[in-house]
C-alpha cells in the first residue's frame, strides 16, 4: 500500500467512529497526477446521493503533460462501495452531526486508487483542549520514563 495523501487536520477536528475503504473512479491523467503526489484531502467530504457515494472538494492537481485531457481538479468523484455499505452510510449520515471525511488516499498492492473514509462527528473547542492536555501529559510521562531508565 502506497499512501499518497493523509488528512491530518481531520484527526484534530473530528472524532472518528468507523472507517471504510472505497475505490475511487478516476480518469487517466488524474491517476498519473495522483501517482506523482498531486493530491490534497484538506476540506474534502463525501455525500450519499441516489444510492451512490460521491467525494467532494478534494484537489487532484492537473497532470502537467495532460493538456486537453485534464479534468477539473475539484470535480465530484464517484466512490465505489458495496450496496449494503452505502445503505448503512446513508442511515448514519442522516443522523445529526455525522459526516464522511476522507482520511487517506492510497494505491493498493494491485495498483487501484483507494480512499479511506471515516464516519466522523465534529469536535467542540473544549474537546480539542482536552486532547491537547492529554497529549501533553503523555509526552511528559514519556520524557520522565526515559530519564528514569538512563
Amino acid at each position: 500500500m502506497k499512501v499518497i495523501a493523509t488528512n491530518r487536520k481531520a484527526l484534530r477536528d473530528y472524532t472518528t467512529f468507523e472507517n471504510y475503504t472505497a475505490g475511487i473512479e478516476l480518469y487517466g491523467t488524474e491517476v498519473k497526477s495522483a501517482r506523482a503526489g498531486g493530491v490534497s484531502l484538506d476540506g474534502g467530504y463525501a455525500s450519499v446521493d441516489q444510492e451512490q457515494v460521491y467525494l467532494h472538494e478534494i484537489n487532484i492537481a492537473p497532470y502537467r503533460c495532460g493538456n486537453i485531457y485534464n479534468r477539473d481538479p475539484k470535480r465530484r468523484r464517484k466512490l465505489l462501495l458495496k450496496k449494503d455499505e452505502i445503505r448503512r452510510l446513508y442511515g448514519k449520515v442522516r443522523e445529526r452531526g455525522f459526516t464522511l471525511i476522507p482520511m487517506k488516499f492510497f494505491f493498493s498492492e494491485r495498483g487501484w486508487a483507494k480512499v479511506e473514509l471515516a464516519l466522523c462527528k465534529g469536535k467542540k473547542l473544549y474537546d480539542k483542549r482536552e486532547d491537547l492536555k492529554r497529549r501533553a501529559v503523555e509526552r511528559s510521562d514519556r520524557i520522565e520514563e526515559k530519564k528514569r531508565h538512563r
